[in-house]
Order: C-alpha cells, then sequence, then structure tokens
C-alpha cells in the first residue's frame, strides 16, 4: 500500500466528492478513481459508495478512515526528524572534558553556543582525566572530549587544536621568588621538589613541565604526585614544592601560593577536541565546527 493512496482516499473522505477531491489534489477524476479502485482491491472491500451528490463512506470505510487519518502526517513528521537528525540538531552529545579544561573561558564558550544553535540536542557531560576520556572515546562512551593532547594519544581518534596554553610557576607565598614582581627565572627552581600530575593519568601537563625544566637547563626533583590541580595548589600551598600549571588557574583563590610568569620564552601546552576519526556522530562534528568558529586557532 503506497502513501499517496493513503492521501487520496482521505481527500475524498474529507471533500465527499471525486472531482473537488481530484482537484484539491491536482490530478485528473479518472486516475484518482483508478487509484482508488486499486486501493479497494488491495484492502478487500469497497471503501465508498458513489452516489449521484459525490461519495459516502461505507461502513468498511469508515473503520478504513479511523486507522488511516493520521498516517500522513505523522508519516511527514517522520520524515522531518529523520532529516533534522542526520543535520545533527536533535539527538544526543557525550562531552567529556578535563578538570583544567574548563577554566579556560574558550571552553564554555563553545558549550554555551554548541546549547544555543542546537537547544534540542541533550548534552551530557563527564569529566575525567585525559587517559579515561581516551578510553571512553574508544569504547564509545563518548562522542567529543576535551583533553590535552600528547604524542602518545590514540591514532584512531582525530584532534583538532582548540587553544595553547601559557604555563606559569605556582610558589608557596613564603617562597624567595613569590617576592619578586616580574616573571622569574625557571633555572632558580632546580632545587624545589617540582609536583606535578602523575603522568599516567595527566601526559601531556607531565611532560610539558618536565620539558620545560630541561630547556631551562636542569632536571626537575619530582617531589609529592597530585591526581588534580586542586590538590597540586594545596601541596603548594603547604610549602612542599612549586609547579607549572596552565595560566587560567590563577582563577583558583588557594591562600598560601602565587603564580608568577616565567622569564623567557614560555613553555605552552595544548588545548585540544578529540573524536572518533571514522563515523562520528553528526552532534560530534557540529561541536567541532562550531569550536572552529569560536577559537583563534586553526582546527586543522
Amino acid at each position: 500500500m503506497e502513501l499517496r493512496h493513503l492521501r487520496y482516499f482521505l481527500a475524498i473522505a474529507e471533500e465527499g466528492n471525486f472531482t473537488r477531491a481530484a482537484a484539491r489534489l491536482g490530478i485528473g477524476q479518472p486516475p484518482l478513481s483508478q487509484q482508488i479502485k486499486d486501493l479497494e482491491t488491495e484492502v478487500g472491500v469497497r471503501l465508498f459508495h458513489r452516489v449521484p451528490h459525490g461519495a459516502e463512506l461505507t461502513e468498511a470505510g469508515r473503520a478504513f478512515l479511523e486507522g488511516v487519518k493520521g498516517i500522513p502526517s505523522r508519516t511527514v513528521d517522520a520524515v522531518r526528524a529523520a532529516q533534522r537528525a542526520s543535520r545533527g540538531e536533535t539527538g544526543r552529545l557525550s562531552l567529556g572534558f578535563t578538570g583544567t579544561a574548563v577554566l579556560n573561558p574558550i571552553v564554555p564558550a563553545c558549550v554555551r553556543e554548541f546549547r544555543r544553535a542546537y537547544p534540542e540536542v541533550e548534552i551530557s557531560f563527564d569529566e575525567a582525566n585525559s587517559i579515561a576520556l581516551l578510553a571512553g572515546l574508544l569504547d564509545g562512551r563518548l562522542d567529543v572530549a576535551i583533553l590535552r593532547p600528547s604524542g602518545s594519544d590514540p591514532p584512531e581518534l582525530d584532534y583538532h587544536t582548540l587553544a595553547v596554553e601559557t604555563l606559569v610557576a605556582v610558589l608557596p607565598a613564603a617562597h624567595p621568588r613569590a617576592q619578586d614582581k616580574g616573571a622569574i627565572d625557571l633555572a632558580s627552581l632546580r632545587d624545589e621538589p617540582m609536583i606535578l600530575t602523575p603522568r599516567a593519568i595527566g601526559t601531556s601537563l607531565h611532560d610539558a613541565a618536565l620539558a620545560a625544566c630541561r630547556n631551562a637547563g636542569f632536571e626537575p626533583r619530582l617531589g609529592q604526585p597530585a591526581p588534580q590541580i586542586a590538590s597540586i595548589l594545596s601541596l603548594v600551598s603547604a610549602e612542599q614544592g612549586v609547579s607549572l600549571v596552565p595560566e587560567y588557574m590563577r582563577q583558583f583563590n588557594i591562600a598560601g601560593v602565587v603564580f608568577r610568569k616565567i622569564h623567557g620564552t614560555p613553555p605552552t601546552v595544548g588545548l585540544a577536541i578529540a573524536l572518533q576519526r571514522t563515523r562520528p556522530p553528526r552532534p560530534a562534528n557540529n561541536f567541532v565546527a562550531l569550536a572552529r568558529s569560536i577559537s583563534p586557532y586553526s582546527l586543522e
């Protein structure tokens, strides 16, 4: 049974007349009559009585009308829903991010603008370290993640640079270098324990801090590891060592710590959007496209 047969049937039922229904549908009356005969043959019952003033539904026709009268509109709605889903205007986006990533203002800006552009997409959030986020992308639990990439990240994923963050030194307030008003030489911290996130859960930030120290001419002395940025700052406040953190960590109002820029070319760490390389969900592609329009960096 074809959808056009139902549209023809409904038009005649509403008009009560083959001629008026044919004019409404934009077809000739003979072809319309033949289509209804074909429909009646398929259903196996007569649907209309042909009467002098037009057409009347048979008892079977009235029963058939009750069953099919909503089908064309539901079909149109289904087509539109499929088209919207194909464009990523509906559905779900599972977004992961690292705890420090959301402190960069570009991240909440991306989420905010995506919500405005695609209000019917349901967004779920998952905060985790970069290693856990990569695992979530690979097993399909996450559609897109904002993290700090490293050279050892899985090749099955695509990475798009979102921001490049400058690293700054964070020192106990009582540290001699904390009294310096300008940038400090990183080498002046060579004898201090360096408090970092363990490499197993924060590869890129860990490696960037080590590389910065080595570029300054010394091998850092690793202190107590800390799994989160808040715990790093707490240990620094407790005078257990120093650290290098993204500049946006200044937003943490932790008593007993000071942030100082590093003299010379400052070390940096990247922030990127990652998603599946093959057949990512359309909302994920839309999120990346929107981030491309916001980020000052080229998302290649």
